[in-house]
């Protein structure tokens, strides 16, 4: 059996481990010191590109790489890519990989991100059922686009938006299905799904609430509300599930994720989580979380290279993320759970508007779109109510 050991083992090959990685060279990392293991078969790299410009066909694997291919070799950062790792051993600190390979380990972050839900229905393993995730995922379904004729994209969130608005840019005949009776409902306002309902339909997508996938013909899907699409590509973005089985498998603590403290501490000592994959306390918000976004993942990231040279403080961050769909660009920050009225700015039927979500007197959320920069820098620094 061979075996590598370092001091530091980033398990996960995403958003965390390259910006851990950056971090940590800037703070003195010395060769032999850092090691990635990754199922993938990419350095790490940006996901945001992945529903957006990448998507788009306007960049290549090189361009959203995280750090460039001799970043790692110059800093002596083992990168072991499409390494499966089948079991964690906490007592020996190390991690055994189904080729045989055995890594040894002074502190361990565990960044196994996160993976798409599927769908469960009769059709669903036909070819044309895309998912995006990956790299691969984003090129398969970015090729798929390119002879697609009518595309149906399922879930209304996040990443339905995103694909949405990519395929009828392209195009594609787009109709976009989800279970709820408007637009991304945990999210926005009334008003707000009511704006991004008519900017979509008038810019070719078609929307179709209160409705599930049934089935999944040659060329079809059957809904539940008894309509029947014609569709020779669906792409689904329904959630994620975090990847947890090692963890669990291993004795830590998982509840929505890998369960860990405002320090990103596991309740085994040397053992860290973070990204997609952690559930932490939010000492801002007061509350337990798990974020999906890119900066969560990027901000973990730095915060655990931060600690592992030494800082001591806890994490400390205002969940964000950034979306463009058409011609808009937007930006949300906080957590409207608990909200008691919501206020706006600007025109809510326009693409120029913010939006304020407020409790106890205080904002602890908010969302801007095309506005002038003092209101995005007033949105960024929220006064929140555990703070």
């Amino acid at each position: 059996m061979n075996v590598l050991e370092y001091r530091t083992i980033i398990l996960g090959g995403g958003m965390v481990a390259g910006y851990a990685a950056k971090e940590l060279a800037e703070r003195g990392l010395k060769p032999g010191e850092l090691g990635i293991i990754s199922a993938d078969n990419a350095l790490p790299y940006e996901r945001p590109p992945l529903s957006k410009s990448f998507l788009a066909g306007k960049g290549n694997e090189q361009s959203v790489l995280i750090n460039p291919e001799s970043f790692y070799a110059e800093h002596g950062i083992g990168i072991h890519l499409n390494s499966e790792v089948d079991q964690i051993d906490l007592s020996g600190k190390r991690l055994l990989a189904g080729d045989g390979q055995e890594f040894r380990f002074d502190k361990l972050i565990l960044a196994t991100g996160a993976r798409p839900r599927t769908l469960n229905v009769p059709g669903a393993d036909r070819k044309q059922v895309l998912y995006l995730r990956s790299m691969t995922d984003s090129a398969r379904l970015r090729d798929a686009l390119k002879s697609a004729r009518k595309v149906v994209v399922i879930g209304g969130g996040f990443i339905g938006m995103e694909v949405a608005s990519q395929s009828a840019q392209q195009g594609r005949d787009t109709a976009m299905v989800f279970p709820q009776n408007r637009v991304w409902q945990s999210l926005f306002t009334p008003e707000m799904s009511q704006f991004f309902g008519m900017y979509y339909e008038n810019h070719g997508v078609r929307f179709v609430p209160s409705a599930s996938v049934q089935q999944i013909g040659e060329n079809s899907v059957s809904l539940s509300s008894g309509v029947k699409l014609d569709a020779d590509l669906l792409a689904a973005g329904i959630g994620v599930t975090p990847s947890t089985e090692l963890a669990r498998t291993a004795g830590l603590q998982v509840e929505n994720g890998i369960t860990v403290n405002e320090f990103l501490r596991t309740s085994t000592a040397g053992i860290y989580a973070a990204g997609d994959v952690a559930e932490y306390q939010d000492v801002l918000f007061g509350k337990r979380r798990r974020v999906e976004h890119w900066d969560n993942a990027v901000k973990q990231g730095q915060y655990l290279a931060r600690c592992l040279s030494g800082d001591s403080g806890r994490f400390e961050n205002i969940p964000y993320f950034f979306s463009d769909v058409f011609d808009l660009s937007y930006e949300f920050w906080g957590d409207t759970e608990g909200a008691e009225r919501t206020e706006y700015r600007g025109d809510v039927n326009s693409p120029s508007f913010s939006a304020w979500w407020l409790k106890g007197g205080k904002v602890i959320a908010a969302f801007a779109m095309n506005r002038p920069d003092s209101e995005r820098e007033q949105a960024s620094r929220l006064s929140l109510p555990a703070a």
